[in-house]
């Protein structure tokens, strides 16, 4: 074959494989602070769903889910492990706390959830969160409260300092646990001597934790697979639904968020890339979740927060406390603003808007569309927080539609008022509104299309 043959081939080869893709992942991601509802989506999806996968975060995420009345509380294992159908598999991108991982398994199997350990995959290339870790996080947190009189608000769950040894290359994956334990333990033993040369009231039990990782280990074992090559086969396999369940949120990300106040990781669409080993040619649908109205925990600004009656209104109605921290969320009206830079970043296909029924009792409900800054609009999402801290939010301004929406199953059961405000918020932000949520459990998601 000559030379030009030989590259006509290689064209349509390559032309064929990009054609032929493989099967498309569905991404699922908060477009606010976080505690959107991610959990729920993913849920009413992971029933059709072959695999579920997290791609980023610790168990500093919290997904409730409810089912047949049963709440179950997610932290590390993906949402869709109810579903006894489907694979759920837990990504590189992941740092795992092992003691953790098991109590969780372990405390849902209690409230009804069965045999999850032989449905979930664990990447070998995930790194691991080690107790020791969450002890550095809260000294971090105290140490940033004493020299700067703020901290960050982390959930001292030790995914900073787990991020922070993976990115530092001291990390410890779960392929190292499960292979030479001699040669673990020896690294194990430097990361504790490099933590306490930082942190001198630092204490570890060293053999105490080594003896409990090795009993981790061994229950670990039967689950760990190649992540990628899992991921590939996945992929080219058969025709699957693959759905990606993001933890965290656009601005808690550690690129695009309200930096310092943000997570370790990226919970935009990108992770989901890095996170899996999946190429972007493989991703489909991207779901963006936001609330109806917007919450945030612990500090950083946030533009549209109301420190009156309405915010009350919203965190008692909303019940709004974190899943994994139990503090009070902060609350505020709807931030156009924020949804659509996430929209920048992510490329939303559809928006879930959730928790429309809290909104259920207001006379008037304000919807932040811009920020201004010195009188002038700004087109931009700030970066600096100071700035951020400065804006004035624009607000349009909506009647209350004063009606029990609970109980609405479709479209056409939403108050006229009900749908505008939902229209409005589809054309501000250019994404279409696939989901409208009006309660906690899964029946409660009207689907538009």
């Amino acid at each position: 074959m000559n030379h030009k043959n030989a590259n006509q081939s290689a064209a349509t080869g390559q032309k064929r494989s990009r054609n032929d893709a493989g099967n498309k992942v569905t991404v699922v991601l908060g477009a606010q602070w976080g505690d959107e509802g991610k959990g729920k989506v993913v849920d009413l999806l992971a029933t059709e769903a072959d695999f579920v996968c997290r791609c980023q975060g610790g168990n500093n995420a919290g997904h409730t889910v409810v089912v047949d009345g049963k709440e179950y509380d997610f932290h590390l294992l993906p949402s869709g492990i109810i579903n006894p159908k489907s694979v759920s598999l837990i990504g590189n991108g992941v740092v795992i706390h092992l003691p953790g991982l098991f109590e969780e398994g372990d405390k849902n199997e209690k409230k009804g959830l069965k045999g999850w350990e032989k449905r979930l995959i664990v990447s070998d290339r995930a790194h691991l969160v080690f107790d020791f870790h969450q002890v550095v996080d809260g000294l971090q947190e105290t140490e940033r409260q004493a020299q700067e009189g703020k901290n960050i608000g982390t959930t001292k769950k030790g995914i900073g300092p787990a991020y922070s040894s993976k990115a530092s290359r001291t990390g410890l994956r779960v392929c190292d646990l499960l292979g030479d334990f001699k040669d673990f333990s020896a690294r194990f033993k430097n990361l504790v001597r490099q933590y306490q040369s930082m942190y001198p009231s630092l204490t570890v039990d060293v053999e105490d934790q080594l003896k409990k990782l090795k009993e981790y280990s061994e229950r670990l074992r039967p689950m760990v697979r190649d992540g990628v090559y899992y991921m590939y086969e996945a992929l080219h396999g058969p025709p699957k639904k693959i759905l990606v369940e993001g933890a965290n949120a656009a601005l808690l990300d550690i690129d695009f968020g309200t930096y310092p106040f943000v997570t370790s990781s990226n919970c935009t669409v990108g992770g989901a890339c890095t996170g899996l080993g999946i190429p972007p040619l493989n991703i489909g649908d991207v779901f963006g979740v936001a609330k109806a109205y917007t919450t945030r925990v612990g500090i950083g600004a946030f533009p549209t927060e109301q420190l009156n009656a309405v915010g009350e209104l919203l965190q008692t109605r909303g019940h709004e406390v974190g899943v994994t921290t139990g503090r009070k969320r902060r609350c505020g009206w709807l931030d156009l603003v924020i949804v659509r830079y996430a929209h920048m970043i992510n490329g939303f296909t559809a928006i879930a808007l959730t928790k429309l029924d809290i909104l259920d009792v207001l006379d008037e409900i304000k919807v932040g569309v811009a920020y201004k800054l010195n009188g002038k609009r700004i087109p931009h999402f700030p970066a600096n927080m100071d700035v951020l801290q400065k804006v004035e939010v624009e607000y349009e301004t909506f009647p209350g539609w004063k009606t029990d929406t609970s109980a609405a199953r479709k479209w056409n059961d939403l108050p006229a008022k009900a749908q505008n405000y939902i229209r409005f918020i589809e054309n501000h932000i250019g994404v279409p509104i696939k989901w409208v949520g009006v309660g906690k459990s899964r029946e409660c998601m009207i689907q538009m299309f």
